[in-house]
Formats: C-alpha cells, sequence, structure tokens
C-alpha cells in the first residue's frame, strides 16, 4: 500500500511540474508565447566594410585615403559592424575573412540565410579599387549579396577587369582623376542595370582644383602627384564616409521593418 501512495506522489508531484513548464509567461497571451521562438532566430543583419589600399602601401598607413577613412567609420557606423583594410594583393584573405564574417553559426557552410543577411561595402584606391570590383566577383560566385562598392581613382592590373559591376551590387560609384601617367578609369558600368545601379562616374581635377597632401613619398610627388591627391582628397574620402553610413543606416532600418514584420509586429511609420 506504501508503494502504491509513493508511486501517486510521484506521478501528482510530474503532472504539476508539466503544467507550470508548459504555462504561458505571465505578461504574454499563447499567441505571443507561440511567435517569441520566431523572435529569438531573428539574427542581425553581418555589416561588414572593407577597404584596399592601393600600390605597394601597407594596410596601416595612416597617410593613405583608406586607412584613414577606415578608422573614420570605426567611431560612426553602428558598433556590430566589422571594419578592416587589406593589401590589394590580399584579395583572397578579405574574401575568406568576409566568409567567416557571415558564418555566424561557424557550421563552415553558408546558409541562404546567412548570405541573405549580408550588409556589405567594398572600396579602395588605385589597384585597391579594382581589388573591390574583383572581390565582389568572387562573392557573386558564392552567391553573396553586395549593398555598395566605391572607387577612386581605379587602376585594374593587366588581367584585371575592373570597369564592370557584377550583378551581386546593389550600387556602385566611381571617382577619377584625368592626369599623369598613372589615373584612373572614367567609366564604369553595371552587368545587368537592372540589379545594380551606378550612382556615378564622378571627375576630380586637380590641376584646376590642387590640394595639399601630407605625408606622401617623394616618388607619389615626382612621378604620380594628380593619382597622389586623389588618395588625399579629404573632400572624396568624407563623401564616400557619408555614403557607408547612409547605406548602412538605411539598409538596417529596412531589416528591422522586415524582421519586426516576420515577428509579427506592426511595421514603424
Amino acid at each position: 500500500m506504501s508503494r502504491f501512495v509513493l508511486f501517486r506522489t510521484i506521478l501528482v508531484i510530474l503532472l504539476v511540474a508539466a503544467a507550470i513548464l508548459g504555462a504561458p509567461r505571465p505578461g504574454l497571451s499563447r499567441e505571443a508565447n507561440a511567435a517569441s521562438p520566431t523572435t529569438q532566430t531573428i539574427a542581425a543583419p553581418s555589416n561588414i566594410v572593407i577597404g584596399f589600399v592601393g600600390g605597394f602601401v601597407r594596410h596601416d598607413n595612416p597617410h593613405h585615403g583608406p586607412v584613414r577613412l577606415a578608422k573614420q567609420i570605426r567611431r560612426t557606423v553602428p558598433k556590430d559592424t566589422y571594419v578592416q583594410v587589406f593589401e590589394n594583393r590580399r584579395r583572397r584573405l578579405a574574401y575568406e575573412t568576409i566568409l567567416r564574417q557571415l558564418d555566424t553559426n561557424h557550421d563552415g557552410v553558408l546558409s541562404s540565410e546567412e548570405k541573405s543577411r549580408a550588409r556589405i561595402i567594398l572600396f579602395g584606391h588605385s589597384w585597391g579599387a579594382s581589388a573591390a570590383v574583383l572581390l565582389a566577383r568572387d562573392l557573386r560566385r558564392e552567391g553573396v549579396p553586395v549593398l555598395l562598392t566605391v572607387q577612386v581613382d581605379s587602376v585594374a592590373k593587366v588581367w584585371q577587369n575592373d570597369s564592370v559591376i557584377p550583378d551581386n551590387v546593389a550600387e556602385a560609384v566611381n571617382f577619377y582623376q584625368p592626369h599623369g601617367f598613372v589615373h584612373g578609369r572614367t567609366r564604369i558600368t553595371a552587368a545587368d542595370p537592372a540589379k545594380t545601379e551606378i550612382l556615378g562616374n564622378y571627375l576630380k581635377d586637380y590641376q584646376k582644383n590642387p590640394i595639399v597632401c601630407t605625408g606622401t613619398s617623394w616618388f607619389d610627388r615626382t612621378f604620380t602627384p594628380d593619382h597622389m591627391y586623389s588618395e588625399c582628397d579629404d573632400h572624396v574620402w568624407s563623401q564616400i564616409g557619408d555614403l557607408v553610413r547612409l547605406r548602412l543606416a538605411s539598409d538596417r532600418i529596412a531589416s528591422n521593418t522586415s524582421a519586426a514584420v516576420s515577428a509579427g509586429e506592426p511595421a514603424q511609420r
């Protein structure tokens, strides 16, 4: 008889525990409790900004435009944004870095969901600008979208093509100067205009509007002064910084709105 009483007591305890654990949480309806797992699985967008320096410049040389821009935007973009500058010859390393950043569950495979959260901006100067376009092309083969590419006095190496922007890029812009032995590509076009908007090909004539550069080499000042000016033009790099911040901010708003809708919340107007 005592065994039966013990068995019944244990059974009652288990039933009460199951009722408590399965009950809706205080303050939420059954519908809200049912929706909670969906809300928790909505991950933040992967904000990634990658820059490339030109020539044989080191990725951390503080006198060069891409390095200064990266330092500036780190202070002003969302805190979870990954910002890094690479030498133009390190495109493969930059590509692998992006894939690691996107692989949020660290399983070594990019899911369609992880790719869809990609918010990538690529920029560069000279050979670095060409590297940015080629990196966008590499990401296209992986099915990864790119928000924006920015080219400043873009110079392609012999085997490269920096003039056609691949269709995984939403927007692209080109700044160039026309003088000297080394000068930038004057025009970029979209591989598919229905998918990529070319924001503009903007001419900067430093012979008409000279600027002052500091921390430059004697070689640049002697042989490629106009190309050098494009790299230290604070006005151009400031414009690019504004463009980067605007794109990340507007895309984050759109992403948050989409997440709210999928979670069953009304979108803010």
